[in-house]
């Protein structure tokens, strides 16, 4: 975008192209991540960020509604939303993990989001408990 200010020069201001929809799509196309739809009832997810290991339990995917231990706002298996993951923008991915990204979750009427994804995996078959 060009611009021009009082002084008759001209400024251009630069947008990273993540903050852009194509740019963001991109992202999300380059990124190895999953969708809460892809898995099964009750599958525990590991999810490593720069500063957090998260045990997510996804009991009726693709329901965001899920099971999170982890960092500061979670030290106990609480019941939380997970509403997706985003660049820090004001773009987000519906019920999506991706490496690189912030998950966004919502829990007590607050929206907390983590420092970005390092890793995310599917747990074996162990099924956690008591619910």
């Amino acid at each position: 975008m060009r611009g021009t200010s009082g002084s008759g020069a001209e400024t251009a201001t630069f947008v990273s192209p993540c903050v852009t929809l194509d740019g963001f799509g991109a992202a999300v196309a380059r990124s190895r991540g999953l969708a809460l739809g892809q898995l099964g009832p009750l599958d525990v997810l590991t999810v490593q960020t720069r500063n957090t290991l998260y045990r997510i339990v996804v009991p009726r995917p693709p329901d965001p509604e899920i099971l999170v231990q982890g960092g500061v706002f979670f030290p106990h298996r609480t019941r939380a939303r997970l509403a997706g993951s985003s660049l820090g923008g004001s773009l987000l991915k519906v019920s999506w993990i991706g490496a690189g990204f912030r998950m966004e979750f919502y829990y007590a009427g607050q929206r907390i989001i983590t420092s970005p994804v390092r890793s995310v995996e599917v747990e074996g078959d162990a099924v956690p408990g008591p619910f």
